[in-house]
């Protein structure tokens, strides 16, 4: 794949450590790429990892991670994406585990992970721990990615009931983590929106995305003070960037005891966006055309006009031949095509939710260092976007 500074998926990230002092062990990287240098399709990588092992230098496990799952899939082709996410974090536990027990500060230290892999609108997604992947598709919000925790395990096998996870003492005890002793089982089970008998299963890999399709990678220090319905609510209400920042500020507002890191994707709706950029496209080749037949006029006509003169005898004057000559050379800010139409926008909109307009378009900016609040400007629909990272030291 082709890595490209600008993505065509709007992204907005938060990070924030919460309100009790601790140090911030979430990690993210958001990153884009072409599939080959002449494909369009658009290529976004999302991963966040929230580390654990607190004194034990759990930001030193995620930050690891995002490191090394960002690098395999930037040197792959895009052609085998699970397998490329399974190597990956394979890999990566297997670093991060030698490393713990090379060094006693480091001992015990793990991560949990969540990725995003967008290809060309197919989702591929891969899970460990309790950091989730939600979808907000036509005002519903779907869990894709399951927890791999005690009580979740509790769920399943019928020992407890969803309504007593809350408050739990086992709710934090993580079954699965990269960094562990052995392998951890990477879980690709993806879920999809109808049901059916395969509605959560590896098969559902690849699953296309809808335009206006929304995806939340979020740590466990929003979802343990936040409900689904309440996610669901705000970005409805807000913009990408609005909504995560009111969703911290909830989270806080009851007790925020956790970092909260969140990654949020809009799906454009690329049809309208495809019709004004190739509108655009046509009306720049007319231009040219039209530029260049009136130069051939020109010229045919000057040649004509000093053949007839020199074969009756005339001289010509300065100025004379182009005089009156219905050829006009457009200058060069028409030739360029001057005053593009302007690429759409996510704007704040009314309550209902955010709108598009036709607005010049902003850049997303996003700073995320450990400790920190990302700042976030409004992302475009279109307009390509840089991406956000807060890992330390920036993978080549």
């Amino acid at each position: 794949m082709i890595r490209i500074t600008q993505s065509s998926y709007p992204v907005a990230v938060l990070t924030h450590p919460g309100m009790t002092g601790k140090n911030n062990e979430d990690r993210y990287a958001v990153s884009a790429y072409r599939l080959t240098r002449r494909s369009r399709k658009p290529v976004l990588l999302a991963v966040l990892t929230d580390g654990i092992g607190g004194h034990r230098a759990g930001e030193v496990a995620s930050e690891l991670a995002v490191e090394r799952i960002s690098q395999a899939v930037a040197a792959s082709d895009g052609s085998q994406p699970v397998d490329t996410l399974r190597q990956a974090i394979t890999e990566a536990s297997q670093e991060i585990y030698a490393l713990s027990n090379s060094d006693a500060q480091h001992q015990g230290m793990g991560t949990t992970c969540v990725c995003a892999w967008i290809i060309d609108k197919h989702l591929f997604t891969a899970a460990i721990g309790d950091s989730r992947l939600y979808l907000l598709r036509r005002g519903a919000i779907y869990q894709l990615s399951t927890d791999h925790t005690w009580v979740q395990e509790a769920i399943e096998q019928g020992i407890l009931k969803p309504e007593q996870v809350k408050g739990h003492p086992n709710q934090h005890v993580i079954r699965r983590y990269i960094g562990s002793p052995n392998s951890p089982e990477v879980d690709f089970r993806l879920r999809t929106v109808g049901g059916g008998k395969d509605e959560f299963s590896e098969d559902n890999q690849g699953m296309e995305l809808k335009d206006g399709d929304r995806l939340l990678l979020c740590s466990d220090g929003l979802t343990d003070l936040v409900e689904d319905k309440e996610i669901l609510a705000a970005y409805q209400q807000y913009p990408l960037d609005q909504a995560c920042q009111t969703l911290v500020e909830l989270a806080n507002s009851r007790g925020g005891h956790d970092n909260i890191t969140m990654i949020a994707i809009h799906i454009p709706r690329r049809n309208l966006i495809e019709r004004v950029a190739t509108s655009n496209r046509l009306f720049a080749t007319a231009l040219v055309g039209a530029a260049l037949l009136t130069i051939v006029i020109f010229i045919g006509l000057v040649i004509g006009f000093n053949w007839l003169n020199n074969h009756q005898g005339g001289a010509a004057t300065p100025g004379g031949p182009t005089e009156g000559l219905p050829g006009v050379l457009p200058s060069a800010t028409q030739l360029d095509g001057s005053a593009p139409v302007q690429p759409a926008t996510l704007t704040p909109g009314p309550k209902s939710g955010p709108t598009l307009t036709f607005t010049p378009a902003s850049s997303l900016a996003v700073s995320g260092t450990p400790g920190q609040t990302a700042t976030i400007q409004t992302p475009p629909v279109h307009t390509p976007t840089a991406w956000p990272t807060n890992t330390l030291v920036p993978y080549p």
